[in-house]
């Protein structure tokens, strides 16, 4: 035990290191909650201007409200890269891997990006299931959650999104299948670099979303796999270590 002149400094190392890992628990869940009340007040936004374009009366208003939709749009793409860089930064110092549900998951951000669904004119659905697997519940999410907010923004009116997952002997596929643009076979080797998008007219955002998803992918070890055929739809998969129990 090393001591200074005579004093103990273990406790109050451990102290000290326990008093950190409070603060960045602290921390960690205060992020997600202003994020998530964030997310909340820019759907209502998106909701009234939803509204105000069902009763707009000339072309210069129909112009301001074009130009007010693209800026929500915009805040709430960063907002979300934001967020999941912030849990990135925080997992890959102390990850924990606990089992979860994949119900509760697809429900939740159905939920979540359900109006905007609606907004584009796309079906979204997820279908049930009791599967459980083995991963990090908030970069898990943050990860599926970037594959369903492109799905949406690169789907036309009437087109499909499901979300869904199926057993592959020790791992689970989860699977975001939509019916969108689909994507050129010498541009996926490119989508994950940061910056890039899939057309130059289909976000006004970053471009940085699917760059998150990759490194999340890596320090969780794990697999991606992507079908897409252009102009009929994309399959963005994962294969996650199943758990036998249920989730916590």
């Amino acid at each position: 035990m090393e001591t200074i002149e005579g004093i103990d400094v273990a406790p109050t190392l451990q102290g000290q290191t326990t008093t950190t890992f409070a603060a960045q628990e602290f921390q960690t869940t205060l992020v997600g909650m202003m994020g998530h009340d964030l997310r909340q007040s820019l759907h209502i936004i998106q909701g009234t201007y939803a509204l105000l374009r069902s009763r707009q009366e000339s072309d210069s208003q129909q112009a301001w409200l074009d130009r007010g939709e693209r800026a929500v749009v915009k805040l709430t793409e960063q907002l979300n890269c934001l967020v999941d860089a912030f849990y990135l930064a925080e997992s890959a110092h102390s990850l924990e891997i606990s089992p979860v549900g994949l119900g509760p998951l697809f429900w939740r951000l159905c939920h979540e990006n359900e109006d905007d669904a609606i907004q584009r004119g796309v079906d979204l659905r997820a279908l049930s299931t009791s599967a459980c697997v083995l991963s990090n519940r908030v970069l898990l999410g943050c990860i599926v959650r970037n594959f369903l907010t492109n799905a949406i923004k690169y789907t036309d009116a009437g087109g499909r999104i499901l979300i869904g997952c199926r057993r592959k002997a020790n791992e689970i596929r989860i699977d975001v299948y939509d019916t969108g643009i689909g994507i050129a076979e010498k541009q996926l080797p490119r989508i994950f670099d940061s910056f890039t998008r899939l057309t130059p007219q289909g976000s006004n955002g970053l471009g940085i979303g699917l760059s998150i998803v990759r490194r999340a992918l890596e320090v969780l070890g794990h697999r991606i796999e992507i079908r897409s055929i252009l102009g009929e739809g994309s399959r963005f998969s994962i294969y996650v270590p199943a758990n036998k129990g249920k989730a916590s």
